[in-house]
C-alpha cells in the first residue's frame, strides 16, 4: 500500500471529520423527532468501514469463474476498499487485470481487498485520498501508470451519502460533501485518467436508481446521481471518436457499508425489502455488470448506457 503525503493525509482526516460531522447533526435531528430506535441495526461512522458490518457483504463472487476477459490490462478504482468497489477488484483480477484502488481512510479494509486482488493473481495498490482533490486524482493515476505500466479501465465509484427530511436540512456543508465526492470527484478523476487512455479502454461510473427514479429523503445524493448518468451519456458523445467508452451502471439497493453508515433502526431492517425481489442485492450481485462493461470482448459496441440493476421490473 502506498503511503499519502502529509497534506494529502490532513486534506483526508478533514474530509473525514466534515462527514461524521454532518452523520452526526443528522442523528441528533433523527432521534429528536424518534427516528432512531433505542436498540438499531449496527450504525456505522462515516466514510463506513465493511469489517464491523453485520451480516457482512457477500462480495467473492465464488460462483462467477474467470476466463481472462481482462488478461494484460490496469484498471483504478474510486472507494475500492469495499462494498461494490472490492467485488468489482477481486473480478478483474479474476479476468486477469491488476487493480488499484482509490480510498478515504478505511485502511483495513483497503488492505483486505488488495489481499483478495493479489489472491486471484493479480497486482495491487491501495492509494489514500480525497477524489475532491484534483491534485490528488491526477497524482493517484500518475502512481497506478507507474506501477503497472499503463492504466486501461477507469471505474468511478467513490460516494457520500446521508439522508435527510426536508431541503432545509441541506447546509452548504452537507451539499458541496456530497457534490464534491459523488460528482466533481468523478469529472477530476477523469479528467486525469484521459490523457493515459487509448481506444478500446473504458470508464465506468456508478450511478444509481435514485438518479433514475429520485428519493424523498436523498434529495443530494440523487442529484448528483442524476448528473451523473447525464455526465456518463455526455463524455461517451465525447469520446467517441478516441474509440473510448463511458458507460454506467445503476443499482438499487445493495448491502454496503455506505447505507448503514447513514441509515439506523427500522429503515435499516426494511432496506431494500420495497423492491420487486424484496431485499436488498449484495455486492457480487452486481459486480459481473462492471466485468460486462469493461471487456471489450463483452461489450465493444456498447457506450453511453446507463445499466440499472434495480431488484424491480423495469417498464
Amino acid at each position: 500500500m502506498k503511503k499519502s503525503g502529509k497534506k494529502s493525509r490532513r486534506s483526508v482526516k478533514k474530509t473525514v471529520a466534515k462527514q461524521q460531522s454532518i452523520q452526526s447533526q443528522q442523528d441528533k435531528k433523527d432521534r429528536k423527532a424518534k427516528k432512531i430506535e433505542a436498540q438499531p441495526l449496527p450504525h456505522l461512522d462515516k466514510p463506513g468501514h465493511e469489517n464491523p458490518l453485520r451480516p457482512a457483504p457477500q462480495y467473492a463472487a465464488p460462483d462467477y469463474r474467470g476466463s481472462g476477459k481482462l488478461a494484460g490490462m490496469s484498471a483504478l478504482i474510486t472507494g475500492g476498499d469495499s462494498g461494490i468497489g472490492r467485488s468489482v477488484a477481486i473480478l478483474f483480477a479474476r479476468e486477469g487485470a491488476n487493480v488499484a484502488i482509490c480510498y478515504l481512510d478505511e485502511h483495513a479494509d483497503a488492505r483486505k481487498t488488495c489481499e483478495l486482488i493479489e489472491a486471484e493473481g493479480a497486482k495491487s495498490l491501495a492509494i489514500s485520498g480525497d477524489v475532491q482533490d484534483l491534485k490528488f486524482c491526477a497524482h493517484s493515476v500518475q502512481q497506478v501508470v507507474q506501477q503497472f505500466g499503463g492504466l486501461n479501465i477507469l471505474v468511478n465509484n467513490a460516494a457520500f451519502q446521508e439522508h435527510a427530511a426536508s431541503l432545509a436540512d441541506l447546509t452548504p456543508d452537507r451539499v458541496a460533501q456530497t457534490f464534491g465526492t459523488n460528482l466533481y470527484g468523478y469529472l477530476h478523476m477523469s479528467q486525469s485518467a484521459l490523457p493515459y487512455l487509448s481506444a478500446g479502454d473504458c470508464i465506468i461510473n456508478t450511478g444509481s436508481v435514485t438518479g433514475l427514479r429520485g428519493s424523498a429523503h436523498l434529495l443530494d445524493y440523487s442529484a448528483t446521481k442524476g448528473a451523473i448518468h447525464a455526465f456518463t451519456k455526455s463524455l461517451a458523445l465525447n469520446l467517441v471518436d478516441q474509440g473510448i467508452r463511458v458507460n454506467a451502471v445503476a443499482p438499487g439497493p445493495v448491502w454496503t457499508p455506505l447505507n448503514p453508515a447513514d441509515l439506523s433502526g427500522d429503515a435499516l431492517a426494511r432496506f431494500g425489502s420495497d423492491t420487486h425481489l424484496g431485499r436488498a442485492a449484495q455486492p457480487e450481485e452486481i459486480s459481473p455488470a462492471y466485468v460486462f462493461l469493461a471487456a471489450p470482448s463483452c461489450s465493444r459496441y456498447i457506450t453511453g448506457l446507463v445499466l440499472p440493476i434495480t431488484g424491480d421490473i423495469e417498464g
